[in-house]
């Protein structure tokens, strides 16, 4: 099979502006809740795309590990590519693509580093492991080889033994405040629904159907 013949039919469900609600951060907490209820592996991994100050652009799956209306939040290391990307050009694009519902929702707007009590809240919140990798990997940097990696665990493993693991100083959470977010339905013969919320002055959304 040629990857032109690859293709699949949308005929789950539609989505009318009527089963909308005003808040898209509502609609979205809907759509997550309905995500979990199906049992999709990992309905919180979201492509993250960010551009350095020149255009360039780059992307990557990271987990949301929390939203409201103030935005979409996440955690990483400050000094990966995009930790330093979103640093140096603070706007990014959020894609969370849900196959099993036929679903997307995509998400842009500007961003910004959560206060540094919830990035120690949270970082206190992961497993013994994953706190002790947040030390031992340089993210983004180039590394000889695995060993390097390993050799680092296990003498942070030796070093905090028996005590509480410091959030790193370059280690904690961005949050992007949307200024747009575009919910997708997958619909036959590839018309699609693709109703797009716009922030308007005094915090208001204007819903809008974009043509598939």
């Amino acid at each position: 099979m040629s990857l032109s013949d690859l293709r699949r039919e949308y005929a789950l469900a539609g989505l009318k502006e009527s089963d909308l609600h005003p808040s898209p951060f509502k609609q979205f907490e809907k759509w997550f809740q309905q995500a979990l209820v199906a049992g999709l592996s990992e309905p919180n991994a979201m492509t993250l795309a960010t551009a350095t100050p020149d255009g360039k652009p780059s992307a990557r799956i990271v987990l949301l590990k929390g939203f409201d209306e103030w935005g979409f939040v996440f955690f990483t290391n400050y000094e990966s590519r995009k930790g330093r990307e979103l640093t140096e050009n603070p706007h990014a694009a959020l894609v969370f693509y849900w196959i099993e519902l036929e679903r997307q929702v995509c998400i842009n707007g500007p961003v910004s580093r959560v206060q540094a009590e919830e990035s120690e809240s949270y970082f206190h919140s992961r497993p013994v492991g994953s706190q002790l990798g947040a030390w031992a990997s340089r993210q983004s940097q180039v590394v000889s080889g695995r060993a390097v990696l390993e050799d680092r665990l296990e003498q942070l493993t030796q070093e905090f033994r028996n005590k509480p693991i410091p959030l790193p100083p370059y280690w904690g959470g961005f949050r992007i405040a949307p200024s747009a977010l575009e919910f997708w339905q997958g619909r036959p013969n590839r018309l699609h629904d693709r109703l797009r919320y716009t922030l308007q002055t005094g915090n208001q959304w204007l819903i809008e159907r974009l043509s598939p």
